[in-house]
């Protein structure tokens, strides 16, 4: 009798550990795979929080785009801008990364360096990011930027004929209301095409 209620306690503990790793993962678990196929693919883990693009209602019979590129489609721009937003949580997320000269310099390294927390020609005219992102401890949206040298880039692909972006980032970022808080942006990578992007959906 006490052989038969060991081995049901040990079958029971089996289960539950098998259960428990199923059901919890950790932020790289969830992130999309690196990849160089214009797949319309990003995700980031900021502060071991997931951000991936996912599409919103809109107000007035339009919808919110998760996944925004910005640039001149002619290459001619000096920048590239990535503008992510997750409009489907309660707690939404955003990042904007701006890529200084990307159509001149194509594949390689861009470190990533300050930023004044403002997108297109309004923005340091160098390589940076800034996001908003919820802190759960405090209640309260937070708004952080990267500094210099706080991080970098790096281009896996430029295809200007195939319209292909691809490549991966981490990045330290801190408060803009709180020099003392700094957190880290790990794991980054996206990989679009920008002409399929706007057809694709996010959800």
């Amino acid at each position: 009798m006490k052989k038969i209620i060991l081995k049901i306690i040990i079958v029971f503990t089996l289960v539950s550990c098998n259960k428990e790793e199923i059901t919890v993962s950790s932020c790289e678990d969830q992130l999309p795979a690196i990849t160089t196929t214009g797949a319309n693919t990003f995700g980031c883990c900021i502060n071991g929080n997931l951000l991936k693009p996912r599409d919103g209602s809109g107000t007035f019979g339009g919808s919110d785009g998760g996944f925004i590129t910005w640039g001149d489609s002619s290459g001619n721009n000096e920048f590239g801008e990535i503008d992510i937003h997750d409009f489907a949580s309660e707690r939404t997320g955003s990042i904007l990364i701006h890529i200084q000269n990307l159509h001149q310099n194509g594949v390689g390294n861009y470190i990533i360096d300050e930023s004044n927390g403002i997108r297109g020609y309004g923005s340091n005219q160098h390589n940076h990011l800034f996001c908003r992102v919820f802190d759960y401890k405090d209640s309260q949206y937070k708004y952080y930027r990267s500094f210099d040298n706080s991080g970098l880039l790096k281009i896996l692909r430029y295809d200007f004929i195939n319209k292909t972006v691809s490549g991966t980032f981490n990045c330290k970022i801190v408060n803009s209301s709180d020099s003392n808080d700094t957190i880290q942006i790990k794991e980054g990578r996206f990989d679009f095409n920008w002409q399929t992007i706007y057809s694709t959906t996010f959800p």
